[in-house]
């Protein structure tokens, strides 16, 4: 079992490895709602944004984390991951612009999701190396 807010900061972290856009994580645990997080990222094309949502689906069943429902993976406009309490919404970029979803849930928190740079800075030096030997 991940709490909410573990879930949803794993589903920030698996777009984030697919150069997800704008990613952004929405607290709705105080609204009435029938989840507690949306996790919202955006692809430039309908490929990336398959490829987001897959590399989502993957790591979070790793995790073993219950996917419920998936919307919209054949058109790649919007696809919609449904794991209970969190919910990710992964928009190509002019659709995202048209629905607004952080305008339409202003009254939560959002918090805009950035992976560690030093972490990354060091996982590049290790490929590096590994390129040397």
């Amino acid at each position: 079992f991940i709490e909410s807010k573990s879930k949803a900061l794993a589903i920030a972290k698996a777009a984030s490895r697919k150069k997800a856009l704008e990613i952004v994580m929405i607290d709705i645990r105080k609204l009435p709602s029938i989840s507690d997080y949306f996790v919202i990222a955006s692809g430039t094309s309908t490929v990336q944004v398959k490829a987001i949502a897959d590399h989502i689906i993957k790591k979070m069943a790793q995790d073993r984390q219950r996917l419920w429902h998936v919307e919209g993976s054949n058109e790649g406009l919007w696809i919609l991951l449904d794991y209970g309490d969190v919910v990710g919404h992964i928009f190509y970029d002019e659709t995202r612009r048209f629905y607004d979803l952080e305008r339409l849930w202003a009254d939560a928190p959002q918090k805009r999701f950035r992976e560690s740079r030093r972490r990354l800075k060091t996982h590049a030096k290790g490929e590096k190396r590994a390129r040397k030997n």
